[in-house]
């Protein structure tokens, strides 16, 4: 028995050394992801994935002037082979948006409003829902969004229906943060009402769904008291949970306690498998210092990133803090991209509210 059991022991150990072999040229052939081929800021992200590997994709943001006529309707795709972008047709409408949100589902992307700007600096909301075909390089017109927001958090659930949760709708001092919960059925191409959000309603939230739970934190949102700045920071942290039988559009919402770091705004935010024990939501960069799409705050001063990466697990129900100094943090996003190279953050803007073409990934060590 013990002899059969070494020859078995011999045969297998080259099997298995060639298999460790293998992974390991493929991880060191894996190509670096090249810097898109424009600075961008506020650009709406997604990532999808297939047979050759995950394809990600930028639409739409602004520019390093950080003006009006700087927000554009550019979109990007790279190719996981050889880590370069390439430019693909632009997003459809008059103008160029910002703040709007990205979803990939199968073999199309979908993109949720954001706003636009005139020339005389004046805000409106859009309702439009474009969907990408990136096999064919073409968009066409989803049904439109019930309550036009920009600044909502994205989540996908069970591969089909995508909840937009809060955000900021209207347009000029008529606009204002929402609590609606608006579900997409991409099936049906239908739109659905679910259980608004508690509490105060927020924009530049961050968040994503994992398994039946969303989860989102922080935002902005309109100071009342007349005193200070336009709109201040918030510091709630809220899950959602989905009900797995019946009617989904029934969320029941927790309060969670506060996470790792300051309060903040337009945190890049994603949701994936990375870990040991169970799916996570990453959290990275944002700024404690609400502001408007220049990177100056409402209180006048500029607006700079925090280093602090954290993240919500899934499994323990916790927060877990990944880095207190994460290299060259930035702000101003729309998402972050959960991949086996690590967490993918695309643009953004970095100290001193520059705009940046850099594609960086953040690797996921947790510390409690």
């Amino acid at each position: 028995m013990i002899s059969a059991m070494k020859s078995a022991s011999n045969k297998l150990l080259p099997a298995l050394f060639c298999l460790l072999l293998v992974a390991r040229i493929q991880a060191a052939e894996e190509p670096k992801l090249s810097p898109l081929p424009a600075p961008v800021s506020n650009n709406a992200v997604a990532i999808s994935h297939d047979e050759g590997g995950a394809r990600i994709f930028s639409f739409m943001g602004i520019g390093p002037k950080k003006t009006w006529d700087a927000i554009t309707t550019s979109a990007y795709e790279v190719d996981p082979g050889t880590g370069k972008w390439t430019e693909k047709r632009p997003v459809p409408g008059v103008a160029g948006r910002l703040a709007a949100s990205a979803v990939a589902l199968h073999d199309q992307v979908f993109i949720f409003g954001g706003y636009i700007v005139d020339a005389q600096g004046g805000e409106t909301t859009v309702s439009d829902l474009n969907v990408f075909v990136p096999a064919e390089n073409r968009y066409y017109r989803g049904r439109d969004i019930p309550v036009p927001v920009d600044d909502a958090v994205a989540g996908l659930y069970r591969d089909r229906y995508i909840f937009l949760i809060g955000g900021w709708s209207g347009s000029g001092s008529k606009g204002d943060a929402v609590r609606n919960v608006q579900v997409y059925d991409t099936d049906k191409d239908t739109w659905m009402q679910a259980t608004p959000i508690p509490g105060t309603p927020v924009f530049g939230h961050a968040g994503a769904i994992i398994g039946d739970t969303i989860v989102y934190v922080d935002g902005a949102y309109k100071n009342m008291s007349g005193v200070g700045p336009k709109y201040i920071a918030s510091s709630d942290c809220w899950a959602g949970i989905i009900p797995k039988k019946g009617d989904i559009t029934k969320i029941e919402w927790i309060k969670l306690p506060a996470h790792p770091g300051n309060a903040r705004y337009r945190i890049a935010a994603g949701a994936g498998p990375l870990g040991k024990k169970a799916d996570r939501i990453y959290f990275s960069g944002g700024t404690d210092i609400p502001y408007n799409y220049d990177g100056i705050g409402y209180n006048g001063q500029p607006a700079e990133p925090s280093p602090v990466t954290f993240a919500f697990n899934d499994y323990t129900g916790k927060w877990e803090t990944v880095s207190e100094d994460t290299p060259e943090p930035t702000m101003d996003h729309r998402g972050l991209l959960v991949t086996r190279r690590g967490l993918v953050i695309v643009g953004g803007m970095e100290k001193g509210q520059q705009v940046t073409a850099k594609v960086t990934v953040v690797k996921p060590v947790s510390r409690k």
